[in-house]
């Protein structure tokens, strides 16, 4: 009789977990499923976070920054969200596109972190297959470190950047091999990069805010948006 705990493979070959977290995991799905369904016709933005262990002495921190990014997409409107997340063992979730902010930012405020390596090829194959399905204007991820193929990932960045799916990284901390990956990959995306830490608070405000009016209206409406954050991502822009 096969382990009801072991993980298992979706259809991509990626692994999943089962029964260790499944309440939890019930649980966060069932609140996505009430969510408010995308409009169509709208800017559309994925939203990625590590939620592995070593980003756990600043999750509070970093929910309550992370949060600034849906309060930046209510105030810029006309832009749906998808919120994606990693932990533990192969765990990779995402939710439905929705239009309504503050629930996701609730929902965000439920995920816990879990020991695990970084996902980020399964954050930037997700937004290219989400992109393949109907365009995707902007990928955010936010994390602190990286444990992966640094070329597997690049590949995966430039294809991005083929289709017009910059990926905007925002860093939590100092780590100097995850800053080197994640400039690469929006270098390569056509992106932008940002570290934040405590002292950030409103630079990230505004920077998230520029992304939400990028993924929107596109860079004219950022090049018409006033303020420092919008310059900082157009000389990144290319």
């Amino acid at each position: 009789m096969s382990d009801p705990r072991a993980p298992s493979k979706t259809s991509t070959g990626d692994v999943t977990r089962t029964a260790s977290s499944s309440a939890e995991l019930d649980a966060f799905l069932n609140k996505v499923q009430t969510l408010q369904p995308a409009a169509s016709g709208r800017g559309r933005l994925i939203f990625a976070m590590d939620a592995t262990m070593s980003r756990q002495p600043t999750w509070d921190l970093a929910l309550s920054l992370q949060s600034e990014m849906f309060r930046a997409v209510k105030e810029v409107g006309g832009l749906d969200v998808q919120l994606m997340y990693f932990r533990g063992f192969g765990e990779c979730r995402s939710s439905r596109w929705v239009g309504d902010p503050d629930s996701l930012a609730r929902l965000m405020r439920q995920v816990h972190c879990e020991g695990g390596h970084t996902q980020i090829r399964k954050v930037l194959s997700h937004a290219r297959q989400e992109n393949e399905r109907q365009a995707v204007n902007a990928l955010v991820y936010v994390g602190d470190c990286m444990e992966e193929n640094i070329d597997h990932l690049s590949q995966l960045a430039g294809e991005l950047g083929l289709v017009g799916l910059p990926v905007f990284i925002f860093q939590e901390g100092h780590d100097a091999g995850a800053e080197r990956a994640f400039r690469e990959i929006a270098r390569l995306s056509r992106g932008a990069y940002c570290r934040f830490d405590a002292g950030s608070s409103a630079q990230l405000r505004e920077l998230l805010r520029a992304v939400a009016v990028y993924a929107t209206g596109g860079r004219k409406a950022l090049e018409n948006a006033k303020g420092g954050a919008a310059t900082l991502l157009l000389e990144q822009l290319r």
